[in-house]
């Protein structure tokens, strides 16, 4: 048995600059304020609120980085939709500098996948609270980007 999927969007996260909280019980925590972006897929569209978003980023002790971050999608037709998501990124120490500094660094060369979930009360977008999504991302110049996908 093997999982299948479908594109469900592209996604893109511009980011306010980091804010260091430092290290805390749970690990080295940095928080990503999301100031905008957009989505953009075969049946759904919009953009990205910039006042309702940010990535609560955790450092953990064996070098991953795990994320929880909660985003407010505007679709084109003015449904609002909960997007929330957990995930995993991994690299080398080499790459996670590159990261820290700015510098564009392939997708092939670290591990980030997340896990969305979606809420919505907007009836056309009803469905979205009824499926499971992973996606993969990277770094982008002036943010994150995702392919997200819906597992069927």
């Amino acid at each position: 048995m093997s999982l299948q999927s479908r594109h469900l969007f592209i996604l893109f996260l511009t980011l306010h600059p980091a804010l260091e909280l430092g290290m805390t019980p749970a690990g080295s925590r940095r928080i990503f304020p999301v100031s905008g972006g957009y989505f953009q897929g075969k049946r759904l569209k919009g953009e990205v609120s910039p006042l309702i978003g940010s990535d609560l980023l955790l450092a953990r002790a064996d070098g991953t980085f795990q994320q929880d971050v909660r985003l407010l999608l505007i679709a084109d037709d003015g449904g609002l939709i909960l997007m929330t998501y957990r995930g995993v990124r991994r690299s080398s120490q080499a790459v996670d500098e590159r990261l820290a500094r700015g510098e564009a660094v392939d997708d092939a060369e670290y591990y980030l996948r997340t896990t969305p979930y979606f809420e919505t009360a907007a009836p056309h977008h009803a469905w979205l609270n009824q499926i499971v999504a992973v996606a993969k991302g990277g770094r982008r110049p002036g943010g994150v980007e995702y392919d997200v996908f819906e597992i069927l």
